[in-house]
C-alpha cells in the first residue's frame, strides 16, 4: 500500500488512553472531524512504549511511517509523563509530535509536559461539547499538519 499517487505516509494516530468511553469519543470525534487515519489504541503506558520501542509482544511500530500520539497522563503501569519522557529522550522518536491529553489542567502538570517537550495539551473537560470540540480542533489539525517520518532520519 505505497502511497497512490501522493507523496506522503498516512499519519497514524497513536491513542494512549485506558478508559474505554473516552477513547470511544476521541475515535469518534476524530471520524466526524473528517479524519480516515488509521487508529491505534493503547490500554496503558507500557503497551505504547513496547509498540514505539518494538519490545514486548504485539505489534510494534514501522520505518517510514510517520506517527502522532495522543496520550493521557493518568494510566496504568507507567504514566502519561513517564511516557513523554521517554519518546523524547530517544533520537528516533523525539520529533513525533506528542498530543497530551488529562482530566486536569494543573498549571504544574502542563508546565512539566512543555518542559518535557509535548506539542500540545488538551483537558479533557467533563462537559460533552468542551471536550468535542478539543477533539474537533486537533482533528483538524491533524489533517492539515505535516508530520515528519520516524525512522531515524532527519
Amino acid at each position: 500500500m505505497k502511497g497512490e499517487g501522493h507523496m506522503r505516509e498516512e499519519v497514524v494516530i497513536l491513542i494512549a488512553e485506558d478508559d474505554d468511553g473516552h477513547a470511544l469519543l476521541i475515535r469518534r470525534n476524530l471520524e466526524r472531524a473528517g479524519l480516515s487515519n488509521r487508529i491505534l489504541f493503547f490500554r496503558d503506558g507500557q503497551e505504547i512504549v513496547d509498540f514505539l520501542f518494538r519490545t514486548g509482544e504485539g505489534e510494534h511500530r514501522t520505518p517510514h511511517t510517520p506517527y502522532i500520539l495522543l496520550l493521557d497522563i493518568r494510566m496504568p503501569k507507567l504514566d502519561g509523563t513517564e511516557v513523554l519522557a521517554r519518546v523524547k529522550g530517544d533520537p528516533e522518536l523525539r520529533k513525533m509530535p506528542v498530543i497530551m491529553i488529562t482530566t486536569t489542567d494543573d498549571p504544574r502538570e502542563v508546565e512539566r509536559c512543555h518542559q518535557l517537550g509535548c506539542s500540545s495539551y488538551i483537558t479533557k473537560p467533563v462537559e460533552y461539547d468542551a471536550f468535542v470540540n478539543a477533539v474537533r480542533q486537533l482533528g483538524l489539525f491533524l489533517a492539515v499538519v505535516q508530520v515528519p517520518e520516524v525512522n531515524g532520519n532527519p
